[in-house]
């Protein structure tokens, strides 16, 4: 593991649900923090439906958007988590509105020439109790690291339950083996990462000079 000073890490919660209502999305994210908290990882989250954030592809899209001050917290962080549930085998509309309102930071450089998500690690969290998983995660990775973000491997951790079946994740009487062990598997190897990046970030245009 390297070693590295202690990191900060920031989860969109992506429900449909507004606080205070119990979500899946966010039981799973808080599972996988408490594997996080083990790399002395400090954790912040947003559940995205409390705050108005505004349809576009611009870091500020004025008239009362709040995406410009969440952002900020993304940029502050070295870790962004998005935990989305699955509906119609797609990931939410709010986790998409996130991914599109990231798209602006294909526009922003810092003074050598490095997009200002490098540097930092990106992870997926899923639930459903539908198929969409494994599309829902392809897709937010592509999104992800095409803004700059650097995906760790075997980057996402998911849960499904059967097909057509009401039981959410946050019903279960504990964390299934397998989405345990994901767990441990994606917080070392986000760890690993993210202390690596932290300390040997990628070249920039004047590095190469």
């Amino acid at each position: 593991m390297i070693n590295s000073p202690s990191l900060k890490a920031i989860t969109f919660i992506a429900t449909l649900k507004p606080s205070p209502a119990d979500s899946s999305s966010e039981k799973i994210a808080r599972d996988l923090a408490k594997e996080l908290e083990r790399y002395n990882i400090s954790m912040e989250y947003v559940r995205a439906v409390d705050y108005t954030i505004a349809p576009g592809v611009e870091a500020d899209m004025g008239d009362g958007d709040e995406w410009p001050m969440l952002r900020e917290k993304i940029l502050d962080a070295d870790i962004f988590i998005l935990s989305t549930p699955t509906w119609m085998g797609h990931m939410s509309s709010v986790a998409m509105r996130i991914l599109e309102r990231l798209d602006a930071e294909l526009s922003d450089m810092d003074n050598k020439g490095r997009l200002l998500t490098f540097g930092k690690v990106a992870a997926v969290a899923v639930v459903g109790n539908e198929d969409g998983a494994h599309s829902i995660i392809a897709d937010s990775f592509q999104a992800l690291n095409d803004v700059g973000f650097t995906i760790p491997a075997q980057g996402a951790t998911y849960w499904n339950g059967e097909a057509m079946h009401k039981t959410d994740y946050q019903d279960l009487d504990s964390i299934p083996e397998k989405v345990l062990q994901t767990n441990k598997t994606l917080a070392q190897n986000i760890a690993h990462l993210a202390g690596f990046l932290s300390q040997h970030n990628y070249p920039g245009e004047k590095d190469e000079q």
